[in-house]
C-alpha cells in the first residue's frame, strides 16, 4: 500500500486491522495453552516441554507470556 501511494488513514485501517487479526489469534494460542498445558499438562494433549514443570513454573511462564502479550 505504501509502495502504492496509498492513502494514510487507509495503511493505517489496515494496521490495525492486522494488529486486531494477531490478537485474536493471540488469545486463541493462550487459551488453547492453558487447556492442554497447564490445567491438562498431565494429559495426553500436552506438549511436551509443559509436561515436566511444575504447576508453578506453568503459572509463572503464563504470567510472562501474558505480559509480553500486552505489551
Amino acid at each position: 500500500m505504501i509502495d502504492e501511494n496509498a492513502y494514510c488513514v487507509d495503511i493505517l485501517t489496515q494496521i490495525a486491522a492486522v494488529r486486531s487479526a494477531l490478537d485474536s489469534i493471540g488469545v486463541e494460542l493462550l487459551t488453547d495453552h492453558l487447556e492442554t498445558c497447564v490445567i491438562g499438562k498431565d494429559g495426553e494433549t500436552a506438549h511436551e516441554c509443559a509436561k515436566p514443570l511444575s504447576q508453578e513454573e506453568l503459572v509463572e511462564e503464563v504470567r510472562t507470556v501474558v505480559r509480553r502479550f500486552l505489551k
